[in-house]
């Protein structure tokens, strides 16, 4: 898997993901919040499916 997601992108996934889970874990939001597990895993690992589909790329490129 090479690395599709930028810094920005990563790191607003992982506090959007961990904002969702916290609020299904206390119940604020119900069950649909679990959904913020994707975007979490996606920003810690930081490869995005739907950016490979799509043909996007936020990760900077190195430059030899």
């Amino acid at each position: 898997m090479k690395c599709n997601a930028g810094g920005i992108d990563r790191t607003l996934r992982i506090i959007a993901g961990l904002a969702l889970v916290a609020l299904a874990a206390t119940g604020t939001v119900g069950v649909w919040g679990w959904i913020g597990v994707v975007p979490l895993l996606t920003g810690i690992v930081g490869f995005c499916p739907a950016y490979t589909l799509l043909g996007m790329n936020t990760c900077p490129t190195k430059k030899d």
